[in-house]
């Protein structure tokens, strides 16, 4: 199992957890398996076509999933995913 490491504004929506264990292969199973759990926070993960919503990064041991293989990214058992939605301001 992975590793998911939920960043303090999403933790509301996965009751308060800093990190979750989770299955999967890619990073895009380990999205479906964090929303079978906790299915609200669907809109903030994923687009409505189902790719990661622009908003959100996801970090695979330190890597950005966006310049490697996105959602068909691979993980393993022992890795860590991290979740850091974006912020704006100014």
């Amino acid at each position: 199992m992975s590793t998911v490491y939920i960043p303090a504004v999403l933790r509301p929506s996965v009751g308060g957890v800093k990190s979750l264990d989770l299955g999967g292969g890619t990073v895009g199973e380990l999205v479906h398996a964090l929303l079978e759990r906790h299915p609200g926070l669907g809109g903030q993960l994923l687009t409505p076509e189902g790719e990661l919503n622009r908003f959100v990064n996801v970090y695979v041991n330190g890597q950005d999933v966006r310049y490697l293989d996105g959602l068909a990214t691979p993980v393993g058992e022992r890795d860590e995913v991290r979740l850091l939605p974006a912020m704006a301001g100014g």
